[in-house]
């Protein structure tokens, strides 16, 4: 384990953008944190959460495919896209980073998402601990540890130091690189921030909601539950939660038309949308009450049941934060599941 005392995280910071392109959590209006290409100077935030999570370095809200160049009869297919640079994400939260497996079971299967894998090759993930989990946080619902994430490089913080212990080939590799601003440490103050941690996780709101109740091969026994009804009643179908959710993967892919050709590009898109999955055929979820239901089936069953059992779901917490009428998973799991959280 390295460590790297605070006074000279600055040049941490600088040394790893001197050979990668490295991007930091940094504070923006309203005491909210987004995710920036780190400049000389820059102070990453402390916040707990970034507003939206790391998604977007590795699968962008919109990007450019390729173009198509037309003269007469010709079509010319041009791959507009770059070969990705090495990049470095600092300070991603161990539900960020779980996320990335779920998103990998989508994008690193047969048909290989090039774009996505490419941006994961050369992408370092340095993960951070939660000193202060909210009480929105219900990661551990889903088996992941705040106080031990997992990353190429899990960092924990303290109050004068960084201690950065290397995890996989690329965090090694990375950490080698920084031997001229960090030293050599027992670690012994990141097991004692691990074990506080664990004490506040122990104590959070949503600390003993369970997830036991929904899984793989559950569709029968929650596709017609009657409790679905109400619970999608007050849903705007604003697409929020699918936005700011680390683990959402849906976009769609239009053409249009330049000056001399054709330009192919993809969005986010969101299941809660009246158009979304529309044919020429009609639209097959035709209520707010079937788009709201495809949403947390996915989530809690359908995902599940065709990934190993793996949730489509984090605990992150930031639809429970950002949901303009407080419509969220939990109040989904604990209607359908008869869950008390007491």
């Amino acid at each position: 384990m390295r460590k790297c005392l605070l006074q000279n995280q600055n040049k941490l910071f600088d040394q790893i953008s001197s050979f990668a392109s490295l991007y930091i959590p940094v504070e923006t209006t309203g005491g909210n944190a987004s995710f920036k290409k780190y400049e000389q100077g820059m102070v990453m935030s402390d916040v707990l959460k970034t507003d939206r999570s790391p998604k977007d370095l590795f699968f962008p809200q919109t990007e450019n495919l390729m173009e198509f160049k037309t003269s007469g009869k010709n079509i010319e297919v041009i791959d507009n896209r770059k070969e990705s640079e090495d990049f470095v994400v600092f300070g991603v939260r161990g539900c960020d980073v779980k996320s990335f497996e779920v998103l990998d079971r989508v994008f690193l299967v047969e048909p290989v998402d090039t774009y996505y894998a490419t941006r994961r090759e050369h992408g370092i993930i340095v993960s951070m601990a939660c000193g202060r989990p909210a009480e929105t946080c219900f990661c551990q619902t889903f088996g992941i540890d705040a106080s031990a994430p997992e990353g190429d490089i899990v960092c924990y913080k303290t109050e004068d130091a960084l201690y950065l212990d290397a995890k996989t080939e690329k965090g090694k590799n990375l950490l080698s690189k920084l031997a001229d601003v960090t030293e050599e440490s027992d670690g012994k103050e990141a097991l004692k921030q691990k074990e506080q941690i664990k004490t506040v996780l122990a104590k959070l709101p949503l600390a003993n909601l369970k997830a036991d109740s929904f899984g793989k091969d559950k569709t029968k026994e929650f596709f017609d539950a009657p409790e679905w009804q109400i619970l999608s009643k007050s849903c705007l179908g604003c697409g929020t939660c699918t936005f700011v959710c680390p683990t959402c993967q849906c976009y769609d892919i239009k053409d249009f038309k330049t000056k001399d050709g054709v330009q192919r590009f993809r969005c986010w898109d969101s299941c809660m949308y009246s158009e979304f999955t529309k044919m020429s055929a009609g639209q097959p979820r035709l209520t707010q009450l079937e788009r709201f239901r495809q949403r947390f089936m996915h989530k809690l069953v359908y995902y599940p049941t065709n990934n190993d059992g793996l949730f489509s779901c984090v605990g992150c917490g930031r639809c429970i934060s950002k949901c303009p009428i407080s419509m969220n998973i939990v109040k989904v799991m604990k209607a359908l599941g008869g869950i008390d959280n007491e």
